[in-house]
Parts: structure tokens; C-alpha cells; sequence
């Protein structure tokens, strides 16, 4: 089954600017201080507003929202023809098992949210897609390259164990302390990578333990 993607105008799809209150520009830290010219409690309401309307659609045109993943609904005819819907935010991702159906419901929410149809989906949240006739790849190769170019480990050498045989790390080091938010943005870019490669995910769990207090041991077992 083909996987689609689109996005859905809407009260979402707005512009939020920021700049620096009056006399307290300081050229070079832009974004050091900064004023929100909408408040945020303002976005708040509208993702409410937003999720309580989409909500209702999909109830109310007979599609069951999964229990325990808030984001999916599943819609099942009789016929066993089925529609699977997955939301994030504005975006849209649905597949089938009945062109119709899935044509049907691509024209509803055109009429109704004016959705955009994007087609295919190739990119989502750092997952690169590529389908073909019998057959889907899924893969985060320019995501990981991304990670390794940040934080400088293009040249670095490869290995085969992803964490250090019999490796012990405390919370209570010798070692020098480090920035705890370059520590925290690369637990969270592992993370993300570990949607397609859960081989990483224990090493990733065991180095985010220290994530407060971060030393160079940390981060170097971490890399």
C-alpha cells in the first residue's frame, strides 16, 4: 500500500515573529532576549482548537482513534476495505487497502480543510521513504550524516560494538564537567535516529542517565 502525505491549511499555518524589546538590542545576541509579539498561550489555544476540530471530524465520519497512540485512526468497512490515518500537527499520513476509499477521502478534506496533497511520502521526521511497486524502504542515512557533521565525527573511525564492553559510567566522575546542552542535543539527535536503527537505542538510554550532569566521560562514551 502506498503511503500519502499532506498538509492542512489552517490557523496553524502562521507566522510567529520574535525581536528584542525596545533598549535592550544588543547587536550579535539577537537571540538572547527576546519578546514574543504573540503570546504563546495564544498557540496554545489554537493547537486545541485545532486537535478538538480534527478530532471531531474523524469521529463523527466513523473513523476509531487508537487508545493508546492518540495520533492514529483507523477507519474498517464492512467489506474489510480499510483507511489508516496517522496526524502530526498540521500534517497528514494515510494509506489503504481501496483507492476509492482513499480517493474519497482526500476530496472530503480538500473540501474541508483545504488540504494540500503532497502525494507520496518520501521525508518525514528525518525518515527518508522510498516506495516502490512491492515494497517500502525506510532509512535515516542523511539524518545520520547530519549528526555526525554537527558535532564533527565525519572522519571518525567505525566499530562494530556500539557500547564499550563491561563500560562503567557514574554519575560522580573525576572527569572535567561539560556543557550539559551540547550533551543533551546529541542524546536527543540519537534519539530520533534510533526510529530506524534500534540497535543504538540501549547505548543511547545508558549515556542519557547522566544528562544533568554530564562529564567528558560521558560525552566521549556517548560518541
Amino acid at each position: 500500500m502506498d503511503v500519502k502525505s499532506a498538509f492542512l491549511n489552517g490557523f496553524l499555518e502562521k507566522e510567529i515573529y520574535i525581536e528584542q524589546p525596545m533598549t535592550y538590542e544588543v547587536k550579535g545576541y539577537e537571540d538572547k532576549v527576546l519578546k514574543l509579539n504573540k503570546v504563546l498561550y495564544g498557540l496554545k489555544q489554537a493547537l486545541k482548537a485545532w486537535y478538538s476540530r480534527i478530532d471531531g471530524y474523524f469521529l463523527k465520519n466513523r473513523f476509531i482513534k487508537f487508545p493508546h497512540e492518540y495520533a492514529i485512526y483507523v477507519k474498517i468497512k464492512e467489506s474489510g476495505d480499510t483507511l489508516i490515518i496517522c496526524l502530526y500537527v498540521d500534517d497528514l499520513l494515510f494509506t489503504r487497502n481501496n483507492p476509492k476509499m482513499f480517493e474519497d477521502f482526500k476530496q472530503a478534506m480538500i473540501k474541508d480543510f483545504e488540504m494540500k496533497d503532497i502525494d507520496l511520502m518520501s521525508y518525514y521526521l528525518g525518515i527518508e521513504i522510498k516506495q516502490e511497486k512491492d515494497r517500502i524502504f525506510v532509512n535515516q542515512e542523511k539524518f545520520a550524516r547530519e549528526i555526525l557533521q554537527k558535532f564533527k565525527m565525519e572522519d571518525c573511525a567505525k566499530v562494530n560494538t556500539l557500547v564499550e564492553c563491561r563500560v562503567k559510567m557514574s554519575r560522580n566522575g573525576e572527569c572535567e564537567n561539560m556543557d550539559f546542552t551540547t550533551f543533551k542535543s546529541l542524546v536527543g539527535s540519537l534519539r530520533n535516529l534510533a526510529y530506524t536503527r534500534l540497535d543504538t537505542f540501549y547505548g543511547v538510554r545508558l549515556a542519557s542517565r547522566f544528562m544533568e550532569t554530564p562529564t567528558m566521560t560521558h560525552f566521549k562514551a556517548l560518541k
